[in-house]
């Protein structure tokens, strides 16, 4: 089972998650933003990545906040286009190797399970030969009132 066929009767398909302008990952109007591009897939949000210097905390790697915080938003983009609003309510990285400033990234959030208020996902960050560099696991929240809408 793909991870978006438990929310295909809910919500249809979008090609791409909607956006808040100012995020600071996916914002398009965010000048100090990463500007990842996420698209919407059967098996869940996919996106690459070419991280810049900007970035960094040794020289030459990139920060694991900041990579905690792309893993986040790969699975907020993914329970997004089931149409859930959801809170990271417990979030836990793997750092597999580093991520290096100008390396071409593969990123990817699906959804694992949804059961009334609490929906668990999983994200990863991996090299175009399939080596994971980072990989996630959360358990995300839906407010009461969104809850009640769905079943």
């Amino acid at each position: 089972m793909d991870s978006l066929s438990q929310c295909a009767v809910e919500a249809p398909l979008r090609h791409q998650a909607r956006l808040n302008p100012s995020c600071i990952v996916c914002g398009s109007q965010n000048p100090k933003g990463l500007a990842i591009q996420f698209r919407v897939e059967a098996d869940g949000a996919h996106a690459e990545w070419i991280p810049s210097g900007d970035w960094e905390s040794f020289q030459g790697v990139i920060h694991g906040g900041i990579i905690s915080t792309v893993l986040d938003e790969a699975m907020s983009k993914a329970i997004v286009a089931c149409g859930w609003e959801a809170f990271t309510v417990d979030l836990r990285v793997r750092f597999r190797g580093r991520v290096t400033p100008g390396e071409t990234l593969l990123i990817r959030g699906w959804i694992v399970d949804k059961r009334k208020r609490l929906i668990r996902a999983e994200s990863a960050i991996s090299t175009r030969d399939g080596e994971e560099r980072a990989h996630a696991w959360a358990t995300f929240l839906t407010p009461p009132a969104v809850a009640e809408k769905t079943p």
